[in-house]
């Protein structure tokens, strides 16, 4: 169970600012859904708390650990990238095009990065997967290949390779976009699945009845900033900012 806290980041991509000065917090085994229209920075905020981005200024902290950087006085320093890896191993990230390796079979998938990364014995790395793909209704597959899968089988898949490292945190970046409507809902119960088991996480998504039914914190995003955040009944029904109430007239 872990916290993630969110302190003054800013990130520019040449003139334009992606993000200007967000301040989050998620406290342990609380779900934390973020919404907003498309370029609000939802995306760069999730890859900045992996440190797939690096911030211009501001940090990111889990169970009090800096990611991405260490502290000396005053100042961060960068860590080096092999130090990085070792942090993104606690920290799931879930994409939405899925990002399985095509030539691995889906046990292997699960497989390769707790051996490779973690040095997990490869008997027991093989055992933990064979839980994980029965945990998400998949343990029949575990010797298929992706592109013989469904988009939400493949994403199933994705979700299990992240929990196959323990992680402390799960990151999904709006996992059921690319997904036919239909495959929704099965990738949405395996997230609420985790939601209920007390998995701290951090869901960018546009399925507010999700939002509405597993979140403990909704968290609205727009021009690179937190308009505003709180329980799902408070920014989702009674919304107290107007580009709140402009976005979610138009989803709802």
């Amino acid at each position: 169970m872990s916290t993630v806290l969110v302190r003054g980041l800013h990130k520019s991509y040449g003139p334009t600012e992606v993000l200007r000065g967000v301040d989050l917090e998620v406290r342990s085994g609380e779900v934390t859904v973020v919404l907003g229209p498309s370029g609000s920075g939802k995306s760069t905020l999730l890859r900045t708390i992996n440190h797939l981005e690096k911030v211009d200024a501001g940090y990111v902290a889990v169970d009090g650990e800096l990611i991405g950087y260490r502290r000396s006085g005053d100042r961060l320093h960068e860590l080096k990238e092999r130090e990085v890896r070792r942090q993104r191993t606690r920290i799931g990230f879930v994409f939405q095009n899925f990002n399985l390796f095509p030539h691995l079979t889906v046990l292997e998938n699960l497989v390769e990065a707790p051996v490779s990364a973690l040095g997990v014995p490869r008997a027991e790395a093989v055992e933990r997967a064979r839980r994980l793909l029965d945990r998400v209704g998949l343990a029949d597959r575990a010797d298929a290949y992706p592109r013989r899968l469904s988009g939400g089988q493949q994403q199933r898949i994705a979700i299990a390779r992240a929990l196959a490292l323990e992680p402390k945190v799960l990151l999904f970046d709006e996992p059921t976009s690319a997904l036919d409507p239909e495959l929704v809902g099965e990738v949405l119960d395996v997230i609420k699945d985790l939601a209920r088991g007390g998995t701290t996480m951090i869901v960018v998504t546009h399925e507010i009845g999700f939002a509405r039914e597993v979140a403990d914190t909704v968290v609205f995003m727009d021009g690179g900033v937190i308009v505003e955040q709180g329980p799902p009944a408070q920014v989702l029904d009674q919304p107290q900012h107007e580009r709140t109430r402009a976005f979610l007239s138009k989803v709802l």
